[in-house]
């Protein structure tokens, strides 16, 4: 076994992630029903972007249309070193997902008013992953009220240091 490698309960090895991106505005703006995990096609000079740490998630989202998931507004800096073959920042990137996932999702997006938020980008080996959330739109008095949440709990944990 690896060294980076970790073993789960259930005894499948598990690889290390290395984080690229952080959506930390879609825990504000939203409230996270489920976590999916899916793969993202993506070409070779994004790949290198993604090895520097260049990417944003803070505008994106995902959609399903024809019966496949895809990304829309994923910012991946242009490669400083590619030539004629760079990509484009916001192009959209399909998501791998299972069929019976695909179907799943659809079913709980067309109920209710429910959107495919990414909140993270990463490295799972030598493959990158988003991670996805099934996510419901907070009001702004549920923003504020989250807030203060938060405040309470550093305010606690500064007394019990």
């Amino acid at each position: 076994m690896k060294e980076n490698d970790k073993t789960g309960s259930e005894g499948v090895t598990k690889r290390k992630e290395t984080i690229i991106a952080l959506n930390k505005k879609a825990y504000h703006d939203f409230e996270i029903l489920s976590k999916h995990e899916a793969g993202i096609v993506l070409k070779g000079t994004e790949v290198k972007s993604l090895r520097d740490h260049k990417a944003s998630l803070v505008d994106a989202y995902a959609r399903v249309k024809q019966k496949e998931v895809w990304l829309y507004n994923a910012n991946i800096a242009i490669y400083k070193l590619g030539t004629f073959t760079n990509h484009e920042p916001t192009s959209t990137r399909k998501l791998l997902f299972k069929k019976s996932e695909i179907r799943k999702l659809e079913n709980k997006l067309k109920d209710r008013s429910l959107t495919l938020v990414p909140l993270k980008m990463y490295f799972q080996g030598p493959y990158v992953k988003v991670e996805l959330g099934l996510a419901k739109g907070k009001k702004q008095y549920d923003k504020r009220e989250s807030i203060k949440k938060a405040d309470v709990q550093r305010k606690l944990k500064r007394v019990k240091i």
